[in-house]
């Protein structure tokens, strides 16, 4: 008789970039259909370059779905790449092709970051990675976050506009700050 043994699924707070042992810690509630999310896309980047091994990064789905009908499915996609370790080159291509989104467009992304997994298709349709995406949106609605992106240092909301310059401020200052991080993302 042959046993399956369940395979163990990496949720998005344990998909993060930059310096694990950093004392900054930058999460992102964002949705891939949001072009808020995507400009803030482009900062985050130059923000992980310019604090390197300072900071690190982790992005939250927040799809929202009244508005976005296929986000909720690419932040599936999203983790589905993630457990082969390859969450932020799916992450990277999603934001960069926010208008084209559809499952058979999910998979051919999934192909060009190099997912190999055959049964990608049928867990994106069967909504496998769905429940990690609602722990997300659940989390948020738990921090108040109603809108993308909502950013938190550290675990405090930062409540200005994210432009390079205020992000870098509050990087700064959190840096300099003796407040611990906190134990969940």
């Amino acid at each position: 008789m042959k046993v399956k043994v369940e395979e163990r699924v990496i949720p998005p707070k344990e998909m993060i970039v930059g310096n694990p042992e950093a004392k900054v810690l930058i999460v992102e509630y964002g949705d891939y259909e949001s072009a808020d999310t995507a400009k803030i896309h482009g900062i985050m980047l130059q923000l992980l370059e310019t604090y390197k091994g300072k900071i690190k990064y982790n992005f939250r789905h927040f799809p929202l779905t009244r508005i976005h009908q296929r986000s909720f499915k690419a932040a599936e996609a999203a983790i589905a790449a993630g457990q082969e370790g390859k969450f932020w080159e799916m992450h990277n291509i999603l934001l960069n092709h926010q208008r084209n989104l559809g499952t058979i467009s999910l998979k051919g992304y999934a192909r060009d970051v190099g997912v190999t997994a055959k049964h990608f298709l049928d867990d994106l349709m069967n909504s496998k990675y769905g429940w990690y995406v609602r722990d997300d949106q659940m989390q948020a609605v738990e921090a108040g976050i109603t809108e993308v992106p909502a950013l938190l240092i550290n675990g405090d909301r930062f409540m200005a506009k994210p432009t390079l310059q205020n992000l870098s401020e509050a990087i700064n200052h959190a840096l300099k700050s003796k407040k611990k991080l906190p134990q969940r993302a």
